[in-house]
């Protein structure tokens, strides 16, 4: 067993059925927030956003405010696995908002080293229900093959030189319009420059998916 699956397991024993925001009684409708919490997210009105004409279709959920950013740091950076599955419910709502014609998702890949250091890659623990959701495959064979700086406190134009050749394809692209996943986006430094890989390995349409937009 994973060290993915095994916290999955012990939170399901120690907290199952409860809201991640509250700790209240969560019903099976409601899922990992119950229906207070889930009205209180600062959602994005509207959700679509542009920061590319690269992309076909940007959408953030939430606004990068309390209690997102703290739900999310508390994953990504303290291994509150718990946390995935109520921010991927957030990203599953979106299924009207998304073009049509979708056919792979692609969570944004993780250096194998800081993914060695983390334990997992919190975009793909993301990306795997929307992926379920839309019924289509997950992207394989992009990678990143530099272990760049954390992108936080950067400006757009230092984000761009680190991302600048992060990004490779190892095997052919079969898809015509890809899905990106990720938490976070701030400048879209990072979806516009692994877009671009995507598109220039003959993807022809690229959109983004994320729950938070910091803006």
């Amino acid at each position: 067993m994973s060290l993915r699956q095994l916290v999955h397991a012990l939170r399901d024993l120690v907290i199952p059925g409860t809201c991640v925001f509250c700790g209240t009684a969560s019903t099976a409708d409601e899922g990992h927030i119950c229906t207070g919490c889930y009205a209180d997210l600062p959602w994005k009105r509207p959700a679509s956003f542009s920061h590319s004409g690269i992309f076909e279709r940007s959408i953030a959920m939430l606004q990068y405010t309390f209690p997102v950013d703290a739900a999310i740091k508390a994953l990504k950076f303290n291994r509150k696995l718990y946390y995935a599955p109520a921010l991927a419910q957030v990203l599953c709502s979106a299924r009207e908002l998304l073009p049509v014609g979708i056919d792979a998702v692609l969570p944004v890949p993780l250096h194998w080293r800081r993914k060695t250091l983390r334990g997992f890659n919190q975009a793909l623990e993301l990306a795997q229900p929307v992926a379920r959701m839309l019924n289509v495959p997950l992207v394989r064979g992009v990678y990143r093959k530099q272990a760049t700086p954390f992108q936080s406190g950067l400006g757009a134009v230092e984000r761009a030189r680190n991302l600048r050749h992060a990004f490779s394809v190892r095997r052919p692209l079969v898809h015509e319009h890809i899905l990106i996943v990720d938490d976070v986006i701030t400048t879209g430094a990072t979806t516009q420059q692994l877009a671009r890989t995507l598109v220039s390995n003959g993807v022809r349409k690229v959109s983004v998916l994320v729950v938070a937009g910091a803006d």
